[in-house]
């Protein structure tokens, strides 16, 4: 981890209320899939985390919604201003050489860190299967992006203007599907689900945060066996597997 002066490159919205910034660090630091930055934004005293959600040589993109003041300021930064980030920050999504498939399983603005999850496996030419569920058709993104690179996508909307209607494991039912081994992140109910149907497999959790390393002791969740025991999802966590943390919808 450390602070940063990047540079944003394109800022950019691509669905209801959700954008897309590239951003250029002074010095690019290795960033592994699942992992998030800390965003300084003037005149607020806490800082925005934020997955990234693919990685290049010189840039990194991130993809977030705008639902208070520190993300709507965010969306009107334009290209060339500089902003002070904390990076990387947290754990990050192992990736398995030996596995010839994986399921990708993400919800709204979940779905960003499985990005480079997806571009991580598909450049060993394994199978990708990518589940995306979103409220609604204007809400929907990056299903096109997976499936350049060669995914199998399928989509679910909460009211079914786009894909299946209901949730992703309606989806994964309704298409299915049987690759056991999961990749998932997005809201605490949909990770419930996720968690019940699966034992093999990561889930990234998401959650409001103070300092975003480990400090504050704001983002702890509990061990699902020893109820003594607890994780900070800055620090310990996004990314647990599937089945070690408690979690409370």
């Amino acid at each position: 981890m450390r602070i940063s002066q990047d540079t944003i490159i394109s800022n950019d919205k691509i669905a209801k209320d959700t954008y897309q910034m590239v951003l250029q660090p002074d010095e690019m630091p290795v960033i592994l899939p699942g992992q998030f930055v800390n965003i300084k934004i003037d005149g607020l005293m806490l800082r925005r985390p934020i997955s990234v959600c693919s990685v290049d040589e010189t840039t990194y993109m991130i993809i977030y919604k705008t639902i208070g003041e520190g993300t709507k300021r965010l969306s009107e930064m334009s290209a060339g201003k500089v902003l002070d980030v904390l990076e990387p920050l947290g754990s990050s999504f192992p990736i398995h050489e030996e596995l010839d498939e994986v399921l990708l399983i993400g919800g709204g603005v979940g779905v960003p860190p499985l990005y480079e999850v997806a571009k991580q496996y598909r450049k060993m030419n394994k199978q990708v299967a990518v589940v995306l569920g979103f409220n609604d058709m204007e809400s929907k993104f990056y299903d096109i992006e997976f499936r350049r690179l060669g995914c199998s996508v399928y989509v679910a909307t909460m009211d079914g203007t786009s894909g299946i209607k209901g949730t992703v494991i309606d989806c994964i039912k309704e298409y299915g599907l049987k690759t056991d081994f999961v990749y998932s992140c997005g809201p605490m109910r949909m990770l419930e689900a996720v968690n019940n149907n699966y034992s093999k497999g990561y889930l990234s959790f998401e959650a409001r945060m103070a300092c975003g390393m480990g400090a504050c002791m704001g983002c702890v969740c509990k061990d699902s066996k020893d109820k003594e025991l607890y994780y900070r999802i800055c620090k310990e966590g996004p990314v647990f597997e599937i089945g070690k943390v408690e979690i409370v919808c």
